[in-house]
């Protein structure tokens, strides 16, 4: 299913290119609650931006933020919503640690350079030409505290408003962000049968007039990644698609995000577009950082690659925004990625913990599924998430209370099983999608039987 539909100036049109998502929050009132769209009391006269008055706060986050305050209040609840890790389970690289710790007390505290500090660009250009076999230099590089800024800033750079943005949905945050830039919703619904991950076919009759084509692989929020011959056909159909342009005409650009591409696992391998077809360099910007690949979530350092015209475009825009990164996390950033035998050896333990709990979940919920469980999973490919099924809409509870909607499904997990997972509803696919994104960036091991034993036990409880 596709949904091409010009955004936004009411709530209502916002709701209708993101329905899913929506309804995921709003429904969210009856399982923690609260409202649904934070709001602060000014008075009826009061009157903000329409930008605030409709934009859909990060449904991830306030679900996490609420499954605390359960936590908190002495519930017991297995929390694999956020994409995130537990310190304790995975740190960030000793290594790295020290490097930071080194230059605070250096007393590398000012302001950093506005693109990037020199020699972490530097050091970013040879680990990605070690590792991925691409060439890029300095000026080709912007740096940022995160993934975030970089893919606002891209779609601030080459989104207008009413223009075609073409995204697949489950994906992270792509509706909100053609929703900032008052871009048409071009959502791609994938399916389970291509591993959720969009195809050449199905994008192809939706290229024209389109400026801007959002991809990420590994994905968040399914843990599966393009194939070579998938991810070829889509970059010589950009190729061809720009190539049919007039010359004046905007070119239909490339925001690949690789935020995971480090964390791939038995037999997946990750591939790039400029890698795999040099012509889509032009029109390809990447997304890249360390804050998944290392654990590193909280030191905020990521960065783009691309076209130097459109990357200077992308740091006027953050030197307005401020959302760089800190000045001592660059220094030893770029300090670490030249430590070739560290980062090996920190990413073969990462992988195998990762990995551990991956197989163990899906091993686990196949198991349920031959015992006649509505449940299913996809293999893990690569990145920190499982693809979980449940499939229990339309069954009743013990106390013969029907589940009428896949959020009483969630809901039901969360209160009776305590599993916290994320349908996929909250990454814009439909409201009814009975598919979830479960992360072991904080599952102990050492839980998962009592998990599943809960798991079992309360969808036994369904008739």
């Amino acid at each position: 299913m596709v949904k091409c539909e010009t955004s936004l100036i009411t709530p209502d049109k916002y709701y209708s290119t993101n329905v899913a998502a929506a309804l995921y929050f709003c429904e969210m009132e009856s399982l923690i609650g609260k409202t649904g769209i934070e709001t602060e009391s000014l008075g009826q006269n009061s009157v903000l931006s329409q930008l605030s008055a409709t934009l859909i706060g990060s449904e991830i986050v306030k679900m996490n933020g609420d499954i605390k305050e359960k936590i908190k209040a002495g519930e017991k609840i297995f929390n694999y919503t956020i994409g995130d890790f537990d310190p304790n389970i995975f740190s960030i690289p000793a290594e790295l640690e020290e490097e930071i710790v080194y230059a605070y007390r250096k007393h590398f505290t000012n302001y950093p350079l506005g693109e990037g500090e020199t020699d972490l660009r530097q050091a970013i250009c040879r680990f990605i030409n070690d590792r991925e076999k691409i060439q890029y230099s300095p000026e080709e590089i912007l740096v940022a505290s995160g993934g975030r800024p970089l893919i606002y800033t891209i779609y601030r750079a080459i989104v207008d408003k009413g223009e075609k943005v073409i995204y697949a949905v489950p994906s992270w945050n792509n509706n909100h962000y053609v929703h900032f830039t008052e871009g048409e919703h071009c959502a791609i619904e994938t399916t389970a049968e291509n591993n959720f991950m969009p195809t050449a076919d199905e994008i192809r009759p939706h290229l024209k007039g389109a400026v801007l084509l959002a991809l990420c692989s590994p994905l968040n929020p399914t843990g599966t990644a393009f194939s070579k011959e998938q991810l070829k056909e889509i970059c010589a159909m950009v190729v061809e698609e720009n190539a049919s342009r007039n010359p004046g005409e905007k070119k239909l650009y490339v925001l690949f995000d690789q935020m995971y591409w480090l964390l791939t696992f038995g037999n997946t391998e990750h591939f790039n577009p400029v890698s795999l077809n040099p012509e889509v360099r032009p029109y390809t910007i990447f997304v890249d950082g360390i804050s998944k690949c290392f654990a590193a979530t909280g030191v905020r350092l990521g960065w783009s690659m691309g076209p130097a015209f459109i990357i200077n475009k992308m740091k006027a825009i953050l030197s307005h925004l401020g959302a760089w990164s800190p000045l001592p996390e660059q220094k030893a950033t770029a300090k670490y990625l030249m430590q070739k035998g560290s980062v090996d050896q920190y990413l073969k333990i990462f992988k195998s913990g990762l990995l551990e709990r991956l197989q163990k979940i899906h091993l686990g919920i196949q198991q349920m599924k031959k015992d006649g469980f509505p449940v299913d999973s996809i293999a893990p490919q690569a990145a920190i998430y499982l693809t979980v099924k449940f499939d229990a809409a339309g069954k009743k509870t013990a106390d013969g209370k029907l589940l009428e909607k896949q959020s009483d499904v969630t809901a039901y997990l969360l209160n009776i099983a305590g599993l916290a997972i994320v349908p996929f509803s909250a990454f814009g696919s439909t409201h009814n999608s009975p598919w979830y994104r479960l992360s072991v960036g904080t599952v102990k091991i050492e839980e998962l039987h009592e998990m599943f034993g809960k798991l079992r036990e309360s969808l036994k409880k369904l008739s």
